[in-house]
């Protein structure tokens, strides 16, 4: 089978992301996944289902990590078993102290692996399942270890509170912005920790500059310019939980729609293999392409390589939508003729992002 570059460098074995950390609100709006028959990168399979949510035909969840998958299947049962309250508490977006009899529940309809997979790892689902990845630990030692050193409860509590702009830039000049806080951001957010702690130092292969200052500058961003007591991300970063805001395929209006079409034949599928590898071997073509931030880790050769076989498969005006965090990715001009970037669109949904880590976001449109 054809591999991923990253693939050769790092391990994928266990959960790295229990939930997906990329906002689902702007993907589907660049998307536009209505009737599209769409492909998308499994990650913990919140994003796949988010497209289901917002109209898509069909959803192919490529994902080349089993452990991955199993979140996915998981997720899967959940929606079809559990009523919403309790899809939630199973996540771990509400507190819980049945999260193993929820688990029960949705057991019996999940495939061998992913039966045995989880039946192995009763603690993470005692704990809700959205926690269970190793960049979710990252975030919990942050919210429970480090964040306490610049900023008590009562601090985080107000920054999550309804304000004005006006309010917000005067709270994080006068309250949060300390040089605590910015202390402790560059160290636990720079290259090195993230990459040993969080994610993975093969992640960081192409990137330049100072890590800890860019998503420093981002997070300004997300805590002035946009609405904290609305986001669902940074709830969970500060809190361990979603607060009263919820990722798109968590709503209430969401749950429904995706029950709905995990029971129509033909709507879901997932696929265990390297996009690349996926690819190689399909013969069909796909109106849409959430890829992630696959780009992120491998070299512009790759990509590019990866770009002409999603074109290949590609219905004419067919869209990819995926971020960049530190390494700058996208169409190359060699594929002018074929691939074009939207890009008043995508910085307007850039702008909007509620997963503010990111440095880019991208749209492109497949040419007749």
């Amino acid at each position: 089978m054809i591999q991923s570059e990253v693939q050769n460098r790092a391990s994928f074995d266990y959960i790295r992301y229990a939930q997906c950390w990329e906002d689902a609100d702007i993907l589907v709006s660049a998307l536009a996944p209505q009737g599209r028959a769409c492909v998308s990168i499994g990650s913990a399979g919140d994003n796949c289902f988010s497209l289901l949510a917002a109209g898509a035909a069909s959803v192919t969840a490529v994902e080349m990590n089993a452990a991955q998958i199993a979140c996915i299947e998981l997720r899967r049962a959940a929606y079809l078993t559990l009523e919403h309250p309790e899809f939630l508490e199973l996540l771990g977006s509400r507190a819980s102290s049945d999260c193993l009899s929820l688990y029960r529940k949705c057991r019996g309809i999940m495939d061998a692996n992913a039966r045995n997979f989880w039946d192995t790892r009763r603690d993470l689902i005692a704990a809700g399942i959205g926690s269970a990845g190793k960049f979710e630990s990252y975030f919990c030692l942050f919210r429970e270890r480090i964040l306490p050193l610049a900023h008590g409860r009562n601090r985080v509590r107000q920054l999550l509170e309804p304000a004005t702009l006006e309010e917000r830039r005067v709270f994080y000049q006068k309250q949060w912005n300390n040089l605590r806080w910015r202390t402790i951001f560059r160290v636990f957010f720079s290259r090195f920790v993230m990459g040993h702690m969080g994610r993975d130092p093969e992640f960081f292969q192409y990137v330049e500059g100072n890590v800890a200052d860019r998503i420093l500058e981002r997070t300004r961003h997300a805590l002035v310019e946009m609405d904290a007591a609305a986001n669902p991300y940074l709830h969970w970063i500060l809190t361990g939980t979603h607060g009263e805001a919820l990722p798109h395929a968590l709503r209430p209006e969401s749950f429904e729609a995706i029950r709905s079409a995990l029971s129509r034949p033909g709507a879901f599928e997932v696929i265990n293999a390297p996009l690349e590898a996926f690819l190689a071997t399909s013969g069909t073509t796909f109106d849409a392409f959430n890829l992630s931030d696959i780009f992120e880790y491998m070299s512009e050769s790759s990509m590019n390589s990866i770009l002409q076989e999603i074109v290949c498969h590609s219905n004419s005006g067919a869209r990819l939508a995926y971020w960049n965090m530190l390494v700058p990715r996208n169409r190359p001009q060699a594929m002018a003729d074929v691939l074009f970037p939207l890009e008043k669109e995508a910085a307007r949904l850039f702008f909007e992002d509620k997963a503010w880590f990111y440095s880019r976001f991208i749209v492109e449109e497949v040419l007749a």
